[in-house]
């Protein structure tokens, strides 16, 4: 894989765990997510994941742990009792970082006080909170099972437990959905302060119910006027942009996010769950991926593996890092690609000349017009 000028080094090493059933399946949602039927097999599943974590000791090569996310689906549904056991015996098997930082995704429809007062008692330290809208219409709208007062007890519930570090996930561009109002939910989840908000806008994604049968969605016209106004009021709050759709408090970026984007390593156990991990005595970097049918991984959590090609490694890495506002560094292209920068250097200076990259010194990242045409920055690399 290498040539002059790039060496292959082990990044960071971080922990994804997918837990994937919910209470019902959202008419947006393209993530592997599975409609509960019955009681959840939590005991079981416990059980896979710690099997499947084992079959990838391998991976570890000395490493800590630095941060780890339960995704979903919902993990709001899984007892403390089952995160306890999970969590105290990885730790049996591989070592956490002192500060690691572990995040479980809540969605408000499932939030009970005593569960979110145990699971931070256990050494979860980061909530993220699916709210989506306040505007209990348009939660309708997009299947959410929760009402805007529940997404409010849920923050509640989350700093009486105390957590600090809390994420809320809100969404624009949604059906019929007026400048006013896109502004109205970014103010309001502003004013509950978390110390991180991801702000993203509704798409509509191979399927989805929502594919099948679209909403009437915002004209472009004014998307580019929630978007504009919705930066300067975040801005103007205190949240900074550090990635296309990430803000948060100074120094509270979501280091989980920050490894992915920095084209760092993660493990990814659990229903369909995916991993990328450097293989540095192969020189080589490898794709996992486990089934997604809940029925099938408890059955058989075995990985798929794929050894990511030489040619694809630029795009793959700028898929990630470009997002950031910083952008990435010369020595971490090479380091975390082990390809020389003289693969991308005619690329990047074309982009570059046509105002869509900057360049300082060795750091190069996404313009402002970039970054509203980061579709087709991408595409240069392909």
């Amino acid at each position: 894989m290498n040539e002059p000028g790039g060496q292959l080094r082990l990044p960071p090493l971080s922990l994804y765990i997918h837990i994937p059933w919910c209470v019902r399946k959202c008419p947006y949602c393209d993530f592997n997510s599975h409609q509960r039927e019955g009681e959840l097999p939590e005991q079981e599943y416990i059980s896979a994941l710690l099997r499947d974590f084992k079959q990838e000791l391998h991976y570890v090569q000395g490493r800590q742990i630095q941060s780890i996310f339960f995704g979903g689906g919902t993990p709001s549904l899984f007892s403390a009792a089952a995160y306890d056991r999970l969590l105290t015996e990885l730790q049996t098997v591989v070592e956490f970082a002192a500060d690691i930082e572990i995040t479980l995704e809540a969605n408000p429809g499932t939030a009970e006080r005593q569960k979110f007062a145990d699971y931070r008692r256990l050494g979860i330290n980061r909530l993220s909170i699916g709210i989506q809208s306040f505007n209990d219409q348009q939660l309708k709208n997009l299947g959410r099972i929760h009402a805007s007062d529940d997404s409010r007890k849920a923050v509640e519930f989350a700093h009486a437990a105390g957590f600090d570090n809390l994420n809320l996930d809100i969404m624009y561009g949604l059906e019929k959905q007026s400048l006013d109002s896109a502004l109205a939910d970014l103010q309001e989840t502003i004013a509950l302060a978390p110390l991180h908000i991801s702000w993203y806008q509704l798409t509509i994604e191979p399927n989805t119910e929502f594919f099948k049968r679209p909403p009437s969605l915002p004209v472009e016209n004014l998307l580019i006027d929630i978007q504009d106004q919705g930066l300067e009021l975040l801005r103007t709050s205190g949240f900074q942009r550090y990635e296309v759709s990430a803000f948060s408090l100074p120094h509270r970026q979501a280091r989980h996010n920050v490894n992915y984007w920095q084209f760092g390593d993660y493990l990814g156990i659990g229903a369909g769950a995916h991993g990328k991990i450097t293989a540095v005595a192969q020189e080589t970097i490898v794709r996992t991926r486990k089934k997604k049918q809940p029925a099938h991984y408890l059955a058989d959590c075995t990985a798929a593996t794929a050894v990511v090609s030489a040619q694809d490694l630029p795009l793959e890495f700028m898929l990630n890092a470009l997002r950031l506002q910083n952008g990435f560094t010369v020595d971490l292209f090479e380091a975390h690609t082990g390809l020389a920068f003289s693969k991308v250097a005619k690329r990047i200076e074309s982009l570059h000349a046509k105002g869509l990259l900057e360049i300082d010194g060795k750091r190069i990242k996404t313009s402002a017009k970039g970054m509203q045409f980061l579709n087709s920055v991408l595409e240069e690399f392909l």
